[in-house]
């Protein structure tokens, strides 16, 4: 099974290349387009692709690629931002070996666009999946015409993958979505396990068109959970989302809905079934609760060097705890209710803000940094161990040098995982104080309510 992908590689030309018998090496960088130069430099990366064995060219040679791309776009006069394509080949770990990755990577790049453009084929072995990697010119060497990049040659480099994948015996995705641009967002949160507020909405809808009997008690059933309906354009939307959603757009019709809630109403256990699942009228609020108990406000806006994240994580950490424990309380937000899902990466993120000492933002930024800082001069270190092992002039020399390497990638893996989890939680944490300040303006909305009704 392999997961392909490609986008482009854009910069501005810097200069017309003075083309020579070997470019690479003789120009100077000066003359060079940068963002090309640097795709392919990084595809055809030693470290990565187990010192080059793993390179080929489709219409170029491997060794002068660049050179040669740069060649037919001058010939031809390309102007425009998009100076490469930078392409994705991805085998499920352990599916498949390195040699046949590559003919298959080759194979695939051949038949896509072998008849017309210049492509660079790498392996990676840098990774548990072994992946190839393509840069492509789009510029075409036979008549100039660029590579427009349209929806359905992310479909076709698929259909070629699959096809190259089934003739070598691998397995295929069948009949998978395809996620177009505008999908793009989703398709990331299905990879990584996670919903959208769609997804979320459609569950709701679906949970509330079993229990009501009419369109009324649906409408009560969906205001319990957190939205408000558009009755005019039978459209939804939650508290502070951008957009309301039509219910066509979910995928469900008007008419069968009514056909769904009339056959509840005259079901023989309709009444039971509604009388155990009655609109959710809150009781007990636990945010406002965490709150109190914690001393912690979020009223205010969202300053960095005021808020302090990791009790943020606390908190959810405490009311997702209170409403798994207790099935009769639920979260009044939508959103914050597709987050619950995640408790276990938000102990796992709170665990890490307390074992490094990190309260505030700029505490987690300087962590960062340093973190940073640590893996530059391990890095530093390693290359001197290659080159050590590249000069090397008996096996016991270089077996001391692969050691040494192999010691320092074992320090530097934790530094990146550091910083991957430092990084999540930066990214993460404003969201999830938007999240927490919408439940807290439900809660205290609802407590108004009750309040009035004494």
């Amino acid at each position: 099974m392999a997961v392909t992908g490609f986008w482009p590689v854009c910069g501005n030309l810097k200069a017309t290349l003075d083309y020579a018998d070997n470019p690479d090496k003789t120009t100077p960088k000066e003359y060079l387009d940068e963002d090309l130069f640097a795709a392919l430099r990084y595809v055809k990366n030693d470290s990565k692709t187990d010192r080059q064995v793993f390179v080929g060219g489709i219409n170029c040679s491997k060794q002068n690629a660049y050179a040669e791309m740069i060649a037919v776009q001058r010939r031809f006069g390309m102007h425009g931002k998009v100076v490469g394509y930078h392409g994705i080949q991805s085998f499920a770990a352990g599916e498949v070996a390195p040699e046949e990755a590559f003919e298959i990577g080759k194979e695939t790049a051949r038949r896509m666009w072998g008849d017309r453009y210049q492509v660079l084929v790498t392996v990676h072995l840098n990774t548990d999946n072994v992946h190839c990697h393509f840069v492509v010119n789009p510029v075409s060497f036979k008549d100039g015409q660029k590579f427009r990049n349209k929806i359905g040659d992310h479909k076709e480099l698929r259909k070629i993958s699959d096809d190259v994948c089934r003739e070598h015996g691998l397995s295929v995705l069948e009949n998978s979505e395809f996620y177009s641009k505008g999908k793009k967002k989703e398709y990331w949160l299905h990879r990584q396990g996670k919903k959208t507020h769609r997804d979320i909405l459609k569950e709701d809808v679906e949970y509330c068109l079993t229990y009501a009997g009419s369109w009324e008690q649906f409408g009560d059933q969906m205001r319990g959970r957190g939205y408000t309906i558009d009755w005019k354009r039978m459209s939804v939307r939650a508290k502070d989302w951008e957009r309301s959603v039509r219910l066509t757009s979910l995928g469900y019709n008007i008419d069968e809905m009514t056909e769904r809630l009339e056959n509840n109403l005259f079901a023989s256990d309709y009444y039971f079934k509604w009388n155990s699942h009655l609109p959710y009228k809150p009781k007990q609020f636990p945010l406002e609760y965490q709150l109190r108990r914690l001393l912690f406000s979020v009223e205010h806006s969202y300053d960095t060097a005021i808020v302090l994240v990791d009790t943020l994580f606390l908190i959810l950490i405490e009311i997702i705890k209170i409403v798994t424990q207790m099935p009769d309380i639920m979260l009044l937000s939508p959103d914050l209710r597709a987050a619950e899902k995640n408790f276990e990466q938000y102990r796992s993120d709170y665990h890490f803000l307390k074992e490094n000492g990190i309260r505030t933002i700029p505490e987690l930024s300087d962590c960062i940094a340093d973190t940073r800082e640590q893996i530059t001069a391990l890095e530093a270190e390693r290359s001197k161990a290659d080159n050590a092992r590249r000069r090397a002039h008996s096996p016991k020399e270089v077996q001391d040098a692969k050691d040494e390497r192999k010691a320092i990638t074992e320090k530097i893996r934790p530094l990146r995982a550091k910083v991957k989890q430092a990084e999540r939680i930066m990214e993460e944490s404003p969201h999830l104080y938007e999240l927490l300040q919408q439940e807290h303006g439900l809660e205290k909305a609802e407590l108004q309510r009750l309040e009035r009704n004494r």
